[in-house]
């Protein structure tokens, strides 16, 4: 079976939605089953402070500017809802906060997506499993108490929800990947699990996620990693995200589906050649 391929645009659109056309554009032409963004009320998430001080960038000279500039708002999200309907491909997003999931809801999005950094907010994991969407949660920078949290939380709640193995490494290394953690997972919560990857490698990683049985695979993607944008470099070109999707199909075929079964093909070579001895 096929895994989920969810292409992470994240931030990497720059605030500019003819970039983040282009890259839907991409995800869709690879046979990817989604694309994925990030929404944040920078107010929520970040303290004043913060937000006040210093950080040269396209926008201007703070954090504010900083972040602000790489925000959509409702009418960049109506144009992008419209047009990955247009391109029928699904789109989701991650609230970093109550009032950016809140705003989500205005799409009636197939999917929820709770990011590595969003584990211990509990009024939002809470205000995310209500909503019974089916829900993708990244495991990134979490010991396997804290997943333990979350996952009786969205048990408790009913809330359908697949687990996907991360490491928040920016870019990750290859030696750092972890991937026996996919089927340790699979075991000790009896759910789905999938892997969301930001490491510089094409295609290794990601086709060994789907060897151990990563039933989805998210990769940031980008039209330059040279761009501007701290997610850019451990993301892949677009341009290769058709020859990532053929080959974890082809995989996936090779993979199979795990039933001792005699083929087509191989009952033509049982005729011929298999003795039977009472």
């Amino acid at each position: 079976m096929k895994p989920f391929l969810i292409a992470e645009i994240g931030i990497n659109h720059n605030g500019d939605i003819s970039i983040a056309k282009k890259l839907i554009d991409y995800a869709a032409e690879a046979d990817f089953d989604a694309v994925k963004f990030q929404k944040r009320d920078i107010d929520s998430v970040y303290t004043k402070e913060f937000l006040d001080s210093p950080r040269e960038s396209p926008w201007g000279k703070t954090q504010r500017d900083q972040k602000k500039g790489l925000e959509f708002d409702e009418k960049e999200y109506a144009e992008i809802n419209r047009y990955c309907n247009e391109k029928k491909i699904n789109w989701f997003a991650s609230g970093w906060d109550l009032n950016a999931q809140e705003f989500l809801k205005k799409f009636d999005c197939k999917y929820n997506k709770v990011a590595s950094a969003m584990l211990g907010n509990f009024p939002l994991l809470g205000a995310i499993a209500k909503e019974k969407k089916y829900t993708f949660i990244s495991t990134g920078m979490s010991k396997i108490e804290e997943i333990d949290e979350v996952v009786n939380l969205f048990k408790k709640t009913n809330c359908p929800f697949e687990l996907m193995h991360c490491n928040s490494s920016y870019p990750l290394k290859d030696e750092e990947a972890n991937l026996k953690c996919i089927p340790m997972l699979k075991k000790r919560y009896d759910c789905k699990v999938g892997y969301s990857g930001h490491e510089n490698s094409l295609i290794t990683v990601s086709i060994l996620a789907v060897a151990l049985g990563a039933t989805s695979v998210e990769r940031h993607i980008t039209l330059d990693r040279t761009m501007y944008g701290s997610d850019q470099a451990a993301s892949i070109e677009a341009r290769n995200l058709k020859n990532l999707s053929e080959v974890i199909l082809s995989v996936s075929k090779i993979l199979g589906d795990g039933e001792k079964k005699i083929t087509e093909t191989e009952e033509k070579i049982r005729k011929k050649l298999r003795i039977e001895k009472k």
